[in-house]
């Protein structure tokens, strides 16, 4: 078994031995993932062993002789110190790592989401198959086939059988008119030009040849224009200039899909310990999510009390102020950042984490305006109350009554890490289909 067979075989594993990631997400240690790795323990399994029995109670396989000499010293441990003391470092075969498009791929399967992403800034053009239609280009890409077929429709259209119609010429009493009434019945695109022409040439001894119809009927066989064409050959079949078609091959604009996702964290003093876990447990697997899924993923982190700021990702979950706490900061600083990111090239998500405390009609008056006027795919706000709620805990509320079912803005509720993941399904099953 060579060294890529025994790498195949650890990650299969790895894949079977480690945590599930539904559980994962909910109560695992996220902090060992980073941005770009996702980290999930493998369950170990602890093999059997002897241990030696510290009572003397006599028994088979003890004897009454003196203890012996040991037959070996332990030898050290990786990760033991020249002391014996526990080393620091862990050891990597404990974890089994994912790329986020492996875990994005993995949580569609878990959760059962079928998010596709948008493609919106051109960076390529090119060929494609040759499925346009010019009405000029080289001999070579002259689409012979539709040539033919408006040809062939038109020889359908405009021919009849000639040698038939001249017999019915012949019937007694018919003549040039009553053999056009009898074509124009028939749908025989024939003129009366023509039949006054081709009557000129019949003998006058031949103008009562037949009593009636019927005897010609009998008599003659008619001829279609499809057997006429297959005795002719499709040298009779009248090709015109206005017939030609050339084929041009189709612009095919390659699109990179990217998104700007715009984190937004409550940080005032009510943001105790408890509540900030759960927004981390609900936006990590949301981060690894959209970046497996986009070609070009961006993070914006905004940290707000009364007052908003921009974070970096390493400190975006650990603040905490003592402030108040007045959330239409945080999507005015938002709205400022996301002109660098302009809707018709970038996907952007919104989402938005707190106790769902905010300022005396903050949410109705400044908040909620500000949702409808900042373009994104999707706007989302998470509550996290693990208490379950709170008195003046109404922002959730108040944007889900006004925005109902709306398929670009969702708001979900979290109490404890077993809600993370029906919360993560709201957010990402609300989006809906529309482009802008």
């Amino acid at each position: 078994m060579g060294l890529k067979e025994d790498l195949d075989r650890f990650r299969e594993v790895g894949e079977q031995r480690r945590e599930d990631l539904k559980e994962f997400i909910q109560y695992g240690e996220l902090g060992r993932s980073g941005a770009d790795e996702v980290k999930i323990p493998i369950k170990i399994v602890d093999l059997p062993s002897f241990e030696y029995d510290q009572r003397d109670q006599g028994g088979v396989g003890q004897g009454d002789a003196d203890v012996g000499d040991p037959v070996g010293q332990p030898q050290p441990q990786p990760g033991e110190g020249d002391e014996g003391d526990p080393g620091e470092e862990g050891g990597e075969h404990e974890y089994y790592e994912m790329d986020p498009e492996e875990f994005a791929e993995e949580l569609d399967e878990e959760l059962g989401l079928d998010l596709e992403p948008k493609g919106k800034r051109v960076v390529e053009e090119k060929e494609g198959p040759f499925t346009d239609i010019t009405r000029s280009g080289p001999d070579s890409t002259l689409d012979f086939e539709r040539m033919f077929k408006e040809g062939l429709k038109r020889k359908l259209s405009m021919d009849f059988d000639e040698e038939f119609l001249r017999e019915v010429l012949k019937i007694d009493g018919w003549g040039p008119r009553k053999a056009f009434e009898w074509a124009r019945g028939e749908n025989l695109p024939v003129s009366m030009a023509w039949l006054d022409d081709a009557y000129e040439e019949i003998p006058r001894d031949e103008r009562t040849k037949w009593e009636s119809f019927e005897t010609v009927e009998e008599n003659v066989e008619r001829e279609t224009v499809t057997e006429k064409i297959r005795r002719e050959g499709i040298k009779h079949v009248p090709f015109r200039r206005e017939d030609e078609r050339y084929r041009h091959p189709e612009i095919i604009e390659e699109k990179e899909k990217n998104v700007v996702v715009v984190n937004i964290r409550d940080v005032s003093g009510s943001m105790r310990e408890k509540k900030r876990e759960l927004v981390e447990r609900t936006f990590t697997p949301l981060d690894w999510y959209l970046t497996g899924k986009y070609d070009n993923a961006v993070f914006v982190y905004i940290a707000h009390d009364a007052d908003a700021w921009e974070v970096e990702r390493e400190e975006f979950f650990g603040i905490r102020s003592g402030g108040g706490t007045k959330i239409s900061s945080a999507y005015e600083l938002a709205a400022e950042l996301l002109e660098s990111y302009p809707f018709s090239e970038w996907n952007r998500y919104v989402f938005a984490a707190g106790d769902s405390e905010n300022s005396s009609n903050d949410t109705e008056e400044r908040v909620i305006p500000m949702m409808e006027q900042i373009p994104a795919n999707l706007h989302a706000y998470v509550e996290t109350q693990p208490t379950g709620t709170a008195i003046n805990a109404t922002h959730a509320e108040e944007v889900e009554s006004h925005f109902g079912d709306s398929d670009d803005v969702a708001v979900a509720y979290v109490t404890g890490p077993e809600d993370v993941t029906d919360a993560i399904y709201t957010i990402l099953s609300t989006e809906g289909d529309s482009d802008e």
